[in-house]
C-alpha cells in the first residue's frame, strides 16, 4: 500500500487537534488532520451537524469564536486509526479506515508521517454504585452531548451529580433543552473546595476570564432555583425497567456516606461524572510511556518518549480546553519544527499560556479529585464491569481465593475488565478495588496499557486492497 507522508498527522479534531494542526498550517508544514467522528470539535464543541445548525449555538459553548475560527481548516472525519505499526527511529505508520463507523464499505489510507501528534482525548469517569447500570443513568457527558447535538433532554426531572465543574455546564445543558434539574450535587465539601481554590491567589489573575463562565452558571442555576450541594453524592438508584428515584447522602471529607443522611428523591434520570482518564490506547499502541496518573507522559514541547511522536490535551492528563488549546499549539509548532526546521519556533508567550493553564488544572485536581471513601457506597451485589457482570463482591472474593496481587492474573479470574469495552468503563475502578483488597497490587497502573485502538471487522481485515484508496 502507498503511504501518504505530511509533514505532520495530527489524530483528533477536539480543542488540542484543532489548534496543533493550525498553528503547524500556519508555520508552512503540510498537515493532515483526522478524526473518528463526523465533524470536528470533539466532545467540547459538540454541535448540531451543519445539515440543520442552530441560529444561536454559541449560547451553548464557551469560545465558540475560537472553535469558529479553528473548524475552517480541512478535517478528514468518520476516520478511524486501527493501527499503529511502529518503527525504531521515526513515527509509527498509522493505518486508517475512512467512512462511518456503522457502514460496510470504509476505505483504507496509510499514513506515515514525518512527525505525529496525539490528541485523542480522554474517556469521562463514573464511579459505579447500586443501580448504575438500570436504563435511565447517563454518564454527564453523554447527557451533555444529547442535549448539544440533537437537542434531547434525556429526562424530565434529573438529578446531577459527581465531582469536578464540569456537572455546571451540564446542568445548564439539560435546562436548555427543557429539563427540571433538581439538583446539582458536589461529592467534595467546602472546606476542600475552599482550600483549594484560595490557595496562591496570584496565579488565578492569569485565567480570570474563568470567573466569567462561572458566573454564567450561577446565573442559570440561580434563575432556575436549581440546588447547589457540597459534600453529597447519588449513592444508589431504585427502579425496574428504568429510574424511579435515588438515593443521595451526605459524604464525610474521604466520601465515605455519613449514617443516617440518606433520603429519597423521585426523578426519572441521573447523570453522573467523577472525572475523566486519559484515552491513551493509540498511544501505547504507538509505544509511548505514561505517567503514574495515566496520561502520556511528555517533555515542555509534547515529545513523548517516541521520536517525533508528540501529545496534547487530556491525553497528557486532565485540564480542561484551554489547557488543551494552549497544549497544542505547542505540540503543533514543535512537530512542525522537527520536520522543518526553518519552520521557526514557540514563543514565550505560548509557552507561558500552557504553564499557566497546567497549573490551573492542578488546582481543579486538588479541590475535586476523587477520595477512596467512595467504596463505602458499594454493595456486594453492585455490578463493577457491566460487559461481563462482575460485581464488588465477584472481586472480593476472587482476590481472596486466588491470593494474587496480580492485576493481570485477577482479571482473568474474575473476567472483569475483558469484555466489549475493554476496561475503558469499569478499569480504574477494577484496579482500585482489587489494589484494596490484595493490600496492593504488583502491576498497578496496567489497566492504561489497553493495546487495541479501536474494532476492526474481520470482513474489512480479509478485503486486503480491494477497498484502498491511492494516496
Amino acid at each position: 500500500m502507498s503511504a501518504e507522508t505530511p509533514d505532520v498527522l495530527v489524530v483528533g479534531a477536539g480543542p488540542a487537534g484543532l489548534a496543533a494542526a493550525d498553528a503547524a498550517r500556519r508555520a508552512g508544514a503540510r498537515v493532515v488532520l483526522l478524526d473518528a467522528a463526523g465533524d470536528a470539535g470533539g466532545q467540547y464543541w459538540r454541535h448540531l451537524p451543519a445539515s440543520r445548525p442552530a441560529a444561536a449555538e454559541r449560547v451553548l459553548h464557551h469560545g465558540w469564536d475560537r472553535f469558529a475560527a479553528l473548524r475552517g481548516q480541512e478535517v478528514l472525519t468518520d476516520a478511524q486509526v486501527w493501527l499503529a505499526e511502529r518503527h525504531d527511529d521515526r513515527p509509527p505508520t498509522l493505518h486508517v479506515l475512512v467512512g462511518p463507523a456503522d457502514g460496510s464499505d470504509r476505505v483504507r489510507r496509510t499514513f506515515a508521517p514525518t512527525t505525529l501528534v496525539l490528541a485523542t482525548g480522554a474517556y469521562e469517569r463514573t464511579l459505579p454504585f447500586p443501580g448504575w447500570d438500570l436504563p435511565g443513568v447517563f454518564t454527564a457527558g453523554a447527557a451533555q452531548a444529547l442535549a448539544k447535538a440533537e437537542r434531547i433532554a434525556v429526562g424530565r426531572r434529573v438529578v446531577v451529580a459527581g465531582a469536578g465543574p464540569f456537572l455546571l455546564p451540564v446542568a445548564a445543558s439539560l435546562v436548555r433543552t427543557g429539563a427540571q434539574v433538581l439538583g446539582v450535587l458536589e461529592a467534595n465539601g467546602w472546606r476542600r473546595l475552599a482550600r483549594a481554590w484560595s490557595a496562591r491567589p496570584a496565579e488565578l489573575l492569569s485565567t480570570r476570564h474563568k470567573a466569567g463562565e462561572l458566573a454564567g452558571y450561577v446565573r442559570d442555576l440561580a434563575r432556575h432555583r436549581i440546588p447547589y450541594r457540597t459534600g453529597t453524592a447519588v449513592v444508589a438508584a431504585h427502579g425496574t425497567d428504568r429510574v424511579t428515584s435515588v438515593t443521595v447522602a451526605r459524604l464525610d471529607a474521604d466520601w465515605a456516606p455519613v449514617m443516617g443522611s440518606e433520603r429519597r428523591v423521585p426523578a426519572d434520570a441521573v447523570c453522573v461524572s467523577h472525572g475523566f482518564v486519559p484515552r491513551t490506547e493509540l498511544a501505547v499502541s504507538a509505544g509511548c510511556r505514561l505517567t503514574r496518573d495515566g496520561g502520556v507522559r511528555t517533555d515542555e514541547n509534547g515529545l513523548t518518549s517516541v521520536p517525533g511522536v508528540y501529545a496534547a490535551g487530556e491525553i497528557t492528563g486532565i485540564g480542561g480546553a484551554d489547557l488543551a488549546l494552549a497544549e497544542g499549539v505547542v505540540a503543533g509548532l514543535a512537530a512542525a519544527a522537527a520536520a522543518d526546521p526553518a519552520g521557526g519556533g514557540i514563543s514565550a508567550g505560548q509557552r507561558r499560556d500552557r504553564t499557566v493553564n497546567q497549573r490551573f488544572a492542578a488546582r481543579l485536581e486538588a479541590a475535586h479529585g476523587i477520595r477512596p471513601g467512595w467504596v463505602g457506597w458499594l454493595a456486594d451485589d453492585t455490578v463493577i464491569c457491566r460487559c461481563e457482570e462482575v460485581t464488588a463482591g465477584d472481586l472480593r472474593a476472587g482476590a481472596a481465593a486466588t491470593g494474587s496481587r496480580g492485576l493481570r492474573s485477577l482479571k482473568l479470574s474474575t473476567r472483569a475488565g475483558l469484555g466489549v469495552c475493554q476496561g475503558r468503563v469499569c478499569g480504574r475502578t477494577v484496579e482500585d478495588l482489587l489494589n484494596r483488597h490484595t493490600g496492593g497490587l504488583l502491576d498497578a497502573g496496567r489497566t492504561e496499557t489497553r493495546p487495541l485502538a479501536a474494532f476492526v471487522r474481520l470482513g474489512e481485515l480479509a478485503a486486503g486492497a480491494d477497498k484502498e484508496e491511492p494516496a
